[in-house]
C-alpha cells in the first residue's frame, strides 16, 4: 500500500512541484496538496505530476478541511509555516494521534526583538504541534532551535531548485558564452519593495552615465506592484535596462542564453531558490547580504561576490568589480556555480520526505 504524504502548502511554485514529481517517482507514495490561490504577481502555469491530488485552500472551512484529511488519513504532514490557522489545527490532531508533522520554514534567525517574542510565545505550542522542522539553511534551523525543536528533529534543504531544467543549460549555452560571454546581468524576482529594483536601476544607470559600465546591460524579468513605477522612473528607464516582464519556467531558457551574470539585490530574502536555479544554470552570482541563499551557493570570489543591501555605493562598487572581470574569469566563475547547484536537488529533497516518514521523535 502506497505511503500518504499531505503538504498544507501556502503558493505553490514549479520547483516545488519538480520536488514532488521525484518524490512520486522514486518512492511507493501519493501525494495531497492543499494551497492557496494562485499569487497574481506569480501566475505560474503548473503541471502536476500523476499520483498528486490538489485541493483549493479556499474551497474548505475548518470543518470541511478536518474531514478532507481524515479521509486522505496521511502518513505524515508537512505545513508552510504557521501563517495558516486551520493548517496548524490539522497539525495539531495530527500530531496528537502520533503521525509525524513537519514545519516547513525559510525564515532566518536575526535575533530581532520580534522574533525572540516569537521564541518566548510560540515553541511550547509548537512542539504540541510540529514533531519535527524542515528548514533551508542554517541560520532557519538556529531558529527551529530556538523554538524548542531538538537539534535531531530538524532538517535542512526544504527549497530544491528543478536541477533537471537548468543543470543542462549550463552545458547547452557553453560554446555560445565561449565565443561571446553575454554583457548582460539579469535580476529575477517579484516588482515588491525589498528586492530592490530601483536601488538596482539607479545604480547601474549612473555607471552607465559616468562611462563605467563598459557595454554591459541590465534586464529584469518578474511582476509586481512596482513594475511600472520602477519601469518608468528617470534611471529605470535607461536604454541600456530592459523590463521584460513575468516569464513561465519552460521559456526561462531563451533569456538565460542572452544574459550572463545574476544579480539579486534584495534587502529581505530569507532563502532565494531562484539563486540556485542560475547557480545550477552556470551563472556567476552578485547577492546582497540579505539574499539567505548565499550562505549554500556563493563561494564569495569564487563564483561571485555580496554587497550591502540598500548600499548604493557598496552595489557600484560590486558592479564595477565584475564589469572588470575578463570574459573567461566569468566563465571560470560559471563552472563553479554550476558545481555548488548540482549538489542539491529534488532527488536529495525526496529522500528527506522518507526519512522524515519513518523518523522517531526525539
Amino acid at each position: 500500500m502506497k505511503q500518504k504524504v499531505l503538504f498544507l502548502y501556502t503558493e505553490l511554485a514549479p520547483y516545488f512541484l519538480a520536488c514532488v514529481e521525484r518524490l512520486v517517482k522514486d518512492y511507493e507514495v501519493e501525494v495531497h496538496i492543499v494551497r492557496w490561490p494562485v499569487n497574481k504577481e506569480a501566475p505560474f502555469e503548473l503541471k502536476f505530476p500523476e499520483h498528486v491530488h490538489v485541493y483549493e485552500r479556499d474551497a474548505y472551512d475548518e470543518l470541511p478541511l478536518f474531514r478532507l484529511v481524515n479521509g486522505i488519513n496521511p502518513d505524515i504532514v508537512f505545513a508552510s509555516g504557521w501563517v495558516d490557522k486551520g493548517y496548524l489545527k490539522i497539525c495539531r490532531a495530527m500530531h496528537k494521534a502520533g503521525k509525524p508533522t513537519v514545519m516547513c520554514s525559510d525564515t532566518a534567525w536575526r535575533g530581532s526583538l520580534r522574533q525572540w517574542a516569537a521564541v518566548s510565545t510560540s515553541r511550547f505550542w509548537l512542539r504540541r504541534t510540529f514533531s519535527h522542522a524542515w528548514v533551508t539553511g542554517d541560520s532557519q534551523a538556529l531558529y527551529a532551535e530556538y523554538l524548542g525543536f531538538p537539534v535531531i528533529n530538524i532538517k535542512r534543504g526544504f527549497y530544491s531548485a528543478d536541477v533537471d531544467r537548468f543543470a543542462p543549460l549550463a552545458g547547452k549555452f557553453e560554446r555560445a558564452k565561449a565565443a561571446k560571454f553575454p554583457h548582460r546581468f539579469l535580476c529575477v524576482s517579484r516588482y515588491i519593495p525589498t528586492k530592490g529594483h530601483q536601488t538596482l536601476c539607479d545604480a547601474f544607470s549612473e555607471l552607465c552615465e559616468a562611462g563605467d559600465a563598459g557595454d554591459w546591460e541590465l534586464w529584469f524579468i518578474g511582476t509586481g506592484e512596482l513594475h511600472d513605477h520602477v519601469k518608468a522612473s528617470v534611471h529605470g528607464a535607461h536604454k541600456r535596462i530592459r523590463h521584460i516582464g513575468f516569464v513561465q519556467a519552460d521559456e526561462m531558457a531563451t533569456y538565460l542564453e542572452q544574459t550572463g551574470v545574476f544579480i539579486l539585490a534584495s534587502t529581505y530574502e530569507p532563502w532565494g531558490v531562484v539563486v540556485h536555479e542560475h547557480a545550477t544554470a552556470g551563472f556567476p552570482l552578485l547577492l546582497s547580504d540579505a539574499v539567505g541563499a548565499a550562505d549554500r551557493f556563493l563561494k564569495e570570489g569564487h563564483n561571485g561576490m555580496r554587497f550591502t543591501a540598500g548600499d548604493k555605493r557598496s552595489l557600484k562598487e560590486t558592479f564595477r568589480k565584475l564589469i572588470a572581470k575578463t570574459d573567461d574569469e566569468l566563465r571560470s566563475m560559471g563552472y563553479v556555480s554550476a558545481e555548488l547547484g548540482r549538489k542539491w536537488s529534488p532527488k536529495e529533497w525526496a529522500a528527506v520526505v522518507m526519512d522524515l516518514i519513518h523518523a522517531r521523535r526525539a
